[in-house]
């Protein structure tokens, strides 16, 4: 792969920069202060077309693809936004590309256009208190009903439930004890979801939480949620394989996030480290500071790279499952670092909210866990990429 980006993801990065621009620190730490969805960013990304670039152009989108939407994501977190990288996962990720690639036509054809068009919203629901990072003992059930499917069950850390108009829900239709193997009788469904809440079979709480304010995480609760049977998503019982084509992708939008949360951290520790004079000299100069951010700018670019691979492999069919681990590992793992050294680069200042460090340093913790732990990524950089025995 050439790893000069092409002329589309150019123009999406100056696209996004210029909305993005409109938008300062002060901005993102106010929305985060008041638990407020930043409705001013979604709604100028919308009108500007950056939530359909990899939805085709026959149903109001771009034509592009997952490489153009994790350098809109990768743009808008370096701008400052860092928790903005929920938009690019929650919508363009679990929305566009699952219907996309597994959508019927009536699903794409009613659903894309309004996405493209920055009105509509989606979240995904896979998690349960019982089930996270093994996702096969997931409860949540859906059974037969005549035409519908009724959806019973808990998911938790359900992000942009407040916002959504539709909901990818994983739900089994066979048990797992009975289920051979045991991934099958996975099934996935388009949820209705202000349809749901208003009938009050779907209800969900808000988890308190330390950052990414910016939108709810919740409980959701599905009690008898009915969905027709035109709303699965793939083939009935078989939705394993549509659940980790849409992981993956997941994982490629997070560490394009991580990337550009670290460009932030690391371009505002920079600017100070040159303006503040201590002992006569810039606080930059001192190599003990230097060091580090230097460190932390050649892990960026290498985890740039291998956001780019992964994603253009993806957008090339081809398997890129080790790249979006890999991925999401230095992604995660390098945005957290970028606002630890930010942090301290500028002392004790960056315990004040008047700055954004103290912000990005919450944002940034949650990445070495959501959305696959880091000692999961690990293993699997163990098992499928050195041959070392399963551990788990």
């Amino acid at each position: 792969m050439d790893f000069n980006l092409p002329e589309t993801a150019l123009a999406v990065q100056d696209g996004v920069r210029a909305v993005a621009a409109r938008y300062d620190h002060a901005y993102w730490s106010e929305c985060e202060e008041a638990h407020r969805f930043p409705t001013e960013v979604f709604t100028d990304l919308g009108k500007g077309g950056w939530f359909g670039l990899n939805i085709p152009e026959e149903y109001g989108g771009g034509g592009q693809g997952l490489l153009e939407v994790a350098v809109a994501n990768e743009t808008l977190c370096a701008s400052g936004g860092s928790a903005g990288t929920f938009f690019y996962v929650t919508t363009p990720g679990f929305g566009a590309t699952t219907l996309v690639r597994h959508g019927t036509e009536e699903q794409k054809r009613g659903i894309l256009p309004g996405i493209a068009a920055g009105d509509v919203q989606f979240c995904f629901a896979l998690t349960e208190p019982d089930a996270g990072s093994n996702a096969i003992e997931i409860t949540t059930s859906a059974r037969r009903d005549g035409d519908d499917f009724l959806i019973k069950g808990q998911k938790v850390w359900i992000s942009n439930v407040e916002n959504a108009d539709w909901m990818v829900a994983v739900t089994r239709t066979i048990p797992a004890a009975e289920a051979q193997p045991r991934y099958a009788g996975f099934t996935l469904f388009l949820i209705d979801v202000k349809e749901a809440l208003a009938a009050g079979s779907l209800t969900y709480t808000p988890i308190p939480k330390m950052g990414s304010n910016i939108l709810y995480s919740s409980q959701v609760f599905f009690d008898d949620v009915r969905v027709p049977a035109r709303n699965v998503i793939g083939e009935l019982d078989h939705g394993f394989t549509v659940l980790w084509d849409v992981l993956n992708p997941e994982r490629i939008l997070a560490a394009a996030g991580g990337v550009g949360a670290a460009d932030a951290a690391l371009a505002y520790a920079v600017k100070y480290a040159t303006e503040r004079e201590v002992f006569g000299r810039p606080i930059g100069a001192n190599q003990g500071l230097q060091f580090p951010l230097a460190q932390i700018k050649a892990k960026a670019e290498l985890g740039r790279l291998m956001t780019y691979k992964a994603a253009w492999l993806f957008d090339q069919g081809l398997p890129c499952g080790n790249e979006a681990n890999v991925a999401k590992l230095t992604g995660a793992q390098v945005a957290w670092e970028a606002a630890d050294q930010a942090f301290q680069t500028l002392g004790g200042m960056a315990y004040s909210k008047e700055y954004p460090v103290e912000r990005w340093l919450r944002d940034a913790r949650i990445g070495k866990n959501i959305p696959v732990a880091e000692q999961l990524v690990l293993a699997h950089i163990g098992t499928s990429m050195l041959g070392l025995p399963k551990s788990y």
